[in-house]
């Protein structure tokens, strides 16, 4: 089966801080099904490293500049999607937390470490498209 991972899990240097955070049981999976990595961020055109963001209340992301990037985020979020679809992923597995990524829970906007219920706006988007998604944290809810 083909699963869309967020590139960070797979320990690529992805993250806003330059970092991966490579999940040993994500890589794991490897072993009996294809994984497909993306960074919606690094798609909509951001750089690496890059200013944190959060999903403010009204729906945008903003960084710690102050800067809007929620054009970036849904760019890359639409161009991640588009992968899925084309590489026939049958689920996604996330980075948690993320204003991408993040399902159920995310940060709220205030740059305090604060989480709030929400998703990213790519994992709202996978949602939206029946593209199920889990996050490093649900992967033992997985039947594959």
């Amino acid at each position: 089966m083909n699963i869309l991972v967020s590139a960070c899990l797979l320990g690529l240097c992805t993250r806003y801080d330059g970092q991966g955070k490579g999940h040993p049981n994500v890589l794991a999976l490897a072993n009996k099904h294809t994984l497909i990595p993306v960074c919606p961020e690094q798609l909509g055109g951001l750089p690496t490293p890059r200013p944190p963001a959060e999903l403010q209340p009204d729906g945008r992301v903003i960084n710690t500049l102050g800067q809007d990037v929620t054009q970036a985020f849904t760019r890359g979020a639409k161009m991640a999607l588009d992968i899925a679809h084309l590489t026939g992923c049958k689920a996604a597995i996330l980075k948690a937390r993320s204003p991408s990524c993040g399902l159920g829970r995310v940060y709220d906007g205030s740059f305090s470490g604060t989480l709030k219920e929400g998703n990213g706006l790519f994992a709202a988007l996978c949602l939206g498209s029946s593209l199920p998604v889990y996050t490093e944290e649900h992967l033992h809810q997985l039947n594959f």
